[in-house]
């Protein structure tokens, strides 16, 4: 049989959602992702890109729905593009979220039955993240149904998938706390009354950049962080009085300064505008202090429950050395601690070792030490492994892109009893799994914890132990 041709329109039946969100459907035998379908769903599409082993397909009409549809909440599905599937029942989410772990650890993995022996839920799924970032913009994203004159010179919200310099204007995210909606409005209504210009990235103008707001979960404290190109504080006094006037649970108020061209966050310095320069939040019996640019699980509910499982699968008798591999602010090796004889914590950004210290300090953890370590070269440039014990186990929690291949030998030769693995990309944390298995590791068990629902997002834990040292 012929396969399609580009631009040809095509009647498929949806059977699965591959890992990122995209419905996946076969036509003879060649693959074709949908974004926007659903499985289960009978859909028209129109073939957009043809390659030699998949094409991509753009959704024309659901010709017969799902019986696992669901009737999204939010105004503002699917324009936005924050959550995927607030439209698929969220049982059916977690089902095809297990099914995209397991294949991933088949394909990618190398694994021929690979098993997933725990899976979390979310108690919450709507109002679960205690953080979110909204950018300003003087190029609002107008939607078909909006009469021509339509104001367009400004908007405070989330990017258009697909467009780095338009904003859609958002008024409720289903997804952050309803406090945070009521912030987010009350930023936009000020800011548009007082007339400060939002920026424009394309022209690297304009002073209003970002807003950042910030809650810890047990404690009801919250921060907002306004991002702008300069320092001009006397500026955001109407923002910074209004919130205070509104909103009596801010009890913090920051401004972080960039005066970078890239569209990142992260201010080049901070001034305190109200409040203290931290918020807290617990996880376990732990507190942690929280600044405007650290970071912290950003569904710390779902975050304890990962820790747990981490600890668990470790199964520590109390006289081991851990390494924490990407410790971040610490979270993780306070967590362990008190499991453990010592902790040492690796990580490359120096302010969140600073934060990991503190945190140790102001939990009264005396037996972790942490170290500013650029991981894919530090264990061989250092002699820091000749001057501390080694590892009984080792802990990891890399970022999306996974660790380095020199960083994963790094870890062999450390010869540890257990390695394991937290992953927010179960297709990487495949790949590295598969490495340590060349080298003597085996996989034992393996989590999924869904940190995100209605997004294509996974969290994954991995057990690994060394067939010669069980």
């Amino acid at each position: 049989m012929l396969r399609p041709k580009k631009g040809d329109e095509l009647e498929l039946t949806i059977e699965s959602l591959a890992f990122g969100g995209k419905g996946v459907a076969h036509l003879n035998g060649y693959v074709i992702f949908i974004k926007g379908a659903l499985p289960d769903q009978k859909v028209l599409a129109r073939l957009t890109k043809r390659r030699n082993g998949y094409g991509e397909a753009k959704l024309l009409e659901i010709l017969k729905e799902t019986p696992s549809s669901a009737t999204s909440k939010c105004g503002h599905f699917p324009t936005c593009g924050g959550c995927s599937f607030q439209n698929l029942d969220y049982d059916a989410q977690i089902e095809q979220k297990k099914a995209q772990v397991i294949d991933i650890f088949r394909r990618i993995g190398c694994m021929e039955k690979p098993k997933l022996h725990q899976v979390v839920p979310a108690e919450e799924i709507f109002h679960y993240r205690n953080k979110m970032e909204f950018s300003f913009s003087n190029r609002r994203w107008v939607l078909s149904d909006e009469e021509e004159n339509a104001e367009a010179d400004f908007a405070l919200g989330l990017h258009i998938p697909g467009r780095y310099d338009k904003i859609l204007d958002i008024s409720t995210c289903w997804i952050q706390k309803p406090i945070a909606n009521e912030i987010l409005n009350t930023v936009r209504n000020i800011a548009k009354k007082t007339g400060l210009a939002p920026y424009n990235i394309r022209e690297h103008s304009g002073y209003l950049r970002h807003l950042i707001i910030r809650l810890g979960e047990k404690t009801d404290e919250v921060m907002v962080n306004i991002v702008t190109s300069k320092e001009e504080r006397e500026l955001l006094e109407p923002i910074v009085d209004g919130i205070k006037k509104v909103h009596p649970r801010v009890t913090s108020i920051v401004n972080n300064i960039t005066r970078r061209k890239a569209g990142v966050s992260y201010g080049e310095w901070e001034v305190l505008l109200y409040g203290r320069p931290t918020i807290t939040d617990h996880m376990g019996d732990f507190t942690f202090e929280i600044s405007a640019n650290s970071f912290f699980q950003t569904n710390s509910i779902q975050g304890e429950k990962l820790y747990k499982i981490a600890r668990d699968f470790a199964e520590f008798r109390g006289d081991e050395i851990l390494y924490d591999l990407y410790c971040g602010t610490g979270s993780t090796s306070i967590f362990m601690a008190q499991q453990v004889k010592q902790v040492y914590g690796f990580e490359v950004v120096p302010p969140a070792v600073e934060d990991a210290v503190r945190n140790a300090v102001s939990n009264r953890i005396i037996n972790c030490r942490f170290f500013s370590a650029n991981l894919d070269k530090f264990f061989r440039k250092s002699s820091i492994l000749s001057e501390i014990e080694p590892p009984d186990i080792v802990l990891l929690d890399p970022p999306r892109a996974g660790m380095h291949p020199k960083l994963v030998n790094d870890v062999v030769n450390m010869s540890p009893e257990k390695i394991v693995y937290i992953s927010c990309n179960p297709s990487t944390q495949a790949r590295d799994v598969a490495l340590f298995s060349e080298n003597g590791f085996e996989l034992k068990n393996l989590a999924m914890v869904d940190m995100f629902p209605h997004t294509p997002h996974i969290e994954t834990v991995a057990l690994l132990t060394h067939h010669g040292k069980r």
